[in-house]
């Protein structure tokens, strides 16, 4: 969200004092630094902004340490390839000093262990191709955990080996299954074909994960300090909070490219994270989310063109790895993903396209219900250009589009806020205006003020019928804003999941060169968070979110997700509550709430939805596989007979039919493209279970004839 940061007064006096700073080579270093300069001048800026700007006033002292201790270790062997125990016991010697260290631009911690890791690399080149020379010995019965978080380091350099011995031999055994895999489908096929022997496949399996192990090294050789660097710095600034991040000049480049809302190629925004890409983001109507099976939080590990060799990107720059997902409009390409909810792997075929910025705006459907009309609208974000006033903005496309279905008599509206990632603050509070008189609809509070109330001041209502506010789990920020004051106000009712994401924070995106003018190589941008967000009634919607007044089973409905659970994410807390008064709109709200409970607590549908949501979960905590190829081979059966059992779970067909606004209609005689979109777009309606209760709900509130004010 774009807020202005009002630290200004501590920015010139810091601009005044950060011009003092001197910078001294570190004599100790075990590392030799390429810029030492440059890294001095980032921490020392860096720990002053954070300090005096963040949100969170956190003493940087031993607790402090231990996170960016744990944060740089972590950002450099997630999967503890490379240090062992011994290493941790000599990186833990300064695991309570980091703090000091920063404070006196002392990097003699992050040379250490940058330093060593270097040296783990070059070790780890000259025994990976040692064991992938001779057969595994896959009648062996061990088995290997992949919950890294919870695996301790190896004791010592045997150990190592024997977690790397594990790690090929699992990798080895997995491309086995793939490829036995395709020989019985083949041979189902033709009976004539000639199968490989078990032997055989064991073979070119070993030679496939040499094959990508070469190449991941010579990507990781190519990376500069730079990229490790940005690592170091982010264990810091990730240590106030996770939202807090450094980007370095290149990161920012794409930042800004995609912010532009014009994507060419899958439509994702995508992050590194140590040596792994992973989704951050699914950009509404891009072709990732229309195909709809890529996911935040997904890591992609390979790339292919339509039926070519997929490449492995595992270690590979950003830059490089969105070179390969990119493409022409109407090309293939297949991502084989490590799905976030269980840690399966699969592979995703994408049609690439470019992103048309018309289907990141806001659009409408009409359905008719037992004589009644009823409208959908998709709000994918809060959009808005500051920098243009001509340009669209969500809060007058929401008021357009609401006159237009008004003019066609629709009585009641679904507002879609599913997968929606915020946006701006001033639309969010613009559109709550729409449903309501006038009131506080949002408090904001920087560090050490009293929050400031945040209303709507048009006393107009655009849309005075029924409404209900359609979330999920990926709904944050800017929605749980507007969906937060329509329940507090009761004008609106809630379904989704039991609770939206939780981010209830703002963030500012500083160019680091403005502390510290007279260097003149660029520093890169630091994204700080300086505010949190309440509700009118007091509550923050940090980490708790907004719970829906009818809960509605999903697949995440048992995963770890959301702000809750990510590592250092600011508390939950509550300020004083806004002077506001309820619409009291509804004479039945609570019979509708608990009707639609029993719908679904009673659907077959909605039973399994809750079933393979169980079943995601337990699969996500298995985390243990058997390297003994029988029972491997078996376990990996039996998963995919249960998965069968999950196949049609989302195989909902209503008889529902759903249709463009007039307005739309006409446009389509010159707009063949926009046709097809609304028709793809109203058959997934029809098979949206979600959206058939929702407006089951519609169908069922009930408007008081006179309304009723009642005070807070």
């Amino acid at each position: 969200m774009k807020t202005n940061l009002r630290i200004s007064t501590f920015f010139l006096a810091f601009i005044v004092f950060i011009n003092t700073i001197s910078v001294n080579a570190n004599e100790k270093n075990n590392y030799i630094d390429p810029d030492p300069e440059k890294d001095k001048v980032l921490i020392y800026v860096l720990k002053n902004i954070l300090t005096r700007g963040h949100f969170v006033v956190k003493d940087m002292n031993d607790d402090f340490s231990e996170l960016v201790f744990n944060g740089f270790v972590d950002g450099l062997d997630p999967s503890k390839r490379y240090f062992t125990q011994e290493d941790i016991k000599e990186f833990s010697q300064y695991k309570y000093q980091i703090d000091n260290q920063l404070l006196q631009d002392d990097l003699t911690f992050y040379n250490l262990v940058y330093g060593r890791f270097l040296d783990k690399i070059k070790n780890a080149k000259s025994f990976y191709g040692d064991l992938l020379a001779q057969p595994f010995n896959f009648k062996k019965n061990e088995s290997i955990d992949l919950d890294y978080d919870k695996m301790p380091f190896a004791k010592n350099d045997n150990q190592l080996i024997d977690y790397w011995r594990k790690q090929l031999k699992l990798q080895t055994l997995s491309r086995i299954q793939e490829q036995t895999d395709i020989q019985e489908d083949k041979l189902k096929k033709d009976k004539n074909f000639k199968t490989k022997s078990f032997k055989t496949l064991e073979k070119e399996a070993r030679a496939e994960v040499l094959k990508n192990m070469e190449e991941l090294y010579i990507r990781i050789e190519e990376l500069e300090h730079d990229d490790w660097f940005s690592t170091f710095l982010n264990s810091v600034v990730g240590a106030f909070d996770p939202h807090t991040t450094y980007m370095d000049p290149s990161i920012k480049e794409r930042f800004d490219q995609t912010m532009s809302g014009k994507l060419e190629g899958i439509g994702a925004r995508l992050q590194k994270k140590g040596i792994y890409t992973h989704v951050f983001e699914l950009v509404a109507g891009g072709p990732a989310s229309k195909q709809g099976e890529l996911e935040p939080g997904d890591i992609i590990l390979k790339v292919a063109q339509a039926d070519e060799e997929p490449l492995d990107i595992v270690g590979m720059r950003l830059d490089d790895a969105i070179k390969f997902i990119k493409g022409k409009k109407g090309t293939e390409v297949r991502l084989t993903v490590k799905k976030k909810l269980d840690g399966s792997i699969k592979v995703i075929s994408i049609i690439r396209d470019v992103v048309q910025l018309d289907e990141t705006f806001v659009k409408s459907s009409i359905v008719e219900k037992e004589g009644k009309k009823y409208a959908i609208i998709d709000l994918p974000s809060f959009y808005i250009d500051f920098s243009d006033n001509n340009y669209r903005d969500s809060a007058k496309d929401m008021e357009k589009e609401i006159e237009r279905l008004k003019a066609e008599g629709v009585s009641g509206l679904i507002v879609d806020l599913r997968n929606n990632g915020g946006g701006s603050l001033k639309t969010a509070i613009e559109i709550s205006g729409l449903f309501i008189d006038k009131g506080p609809i949002v408090q904001v509070k920087y560090r050490g003020e009293s929050p400031i109330v945040k209303s709507d001041i048009d006393p107009k209502v655009q849309w005075d019928k029924s409404v209900v506010v359609l979330v999920n789990e990926f709904s944050a920020s800017a929605s749980e804003i507007f969906a937060a004051a329509m329940q507090d106000y009761k004008r609106a009712v809630i379904l989704g999941g039991n609770q939206t994401y939780g981010k209830g924070t703002v963030q500012n995106i500083l160019p680091i060169n403005q502390f510290y003018p007279k260097y003149k190589k660029d520093l890169g941008f630091l994204k700080m968070t300086i505010q949190k967000f309440y509700r009118v009634n007091g509550g923050s919607t940090q980490k708790e979110g907004v719970y829906s007044d009818v809960a509605m089973p999903s697949r995440y409905s048992y995963m770890k997700f959301g702000e809750r659970d990510l590592d250092g994410a600011l508390a939950w807390d509550k300020v004083a509550q806004a002077n506001y008064s309820q619409t009291n709109t509804y004479s039945n709200f609570a019979d509708v709430v608990y009707n639609s409970k029993e719908r679904i607590a009673n659907d077959k549908n909605f039973k399994l939805v809750n079933e393979y949501a169980k079943w995601l979960k337990k699969n996500q905590d298995d985390s243990t596989y058997s390297l003994n190829y029988k029972k491997f081979f078996k376990e990996n059966n039996e998963k995919d007979k249960e998965a069968e059992k999950f196949k049609s779970v989302f195989d909902y067909k209503s008889s529902l039919t759903f249709k463009s606004p007039k307005y739309e209609v006409s446009l389509f005689n010159n707009n063949q493209d926009l046709k097809d979109k609304r028709v793809a777009w109203h058959k997934n309606l029809s098979k949206d279970m979600y959206i058939s209760e929702a407006l089951n709900v519609l169908n069922e509130l009930k408007l008081k004839e006179k309304t009723e004010i009642v005070k807070n």
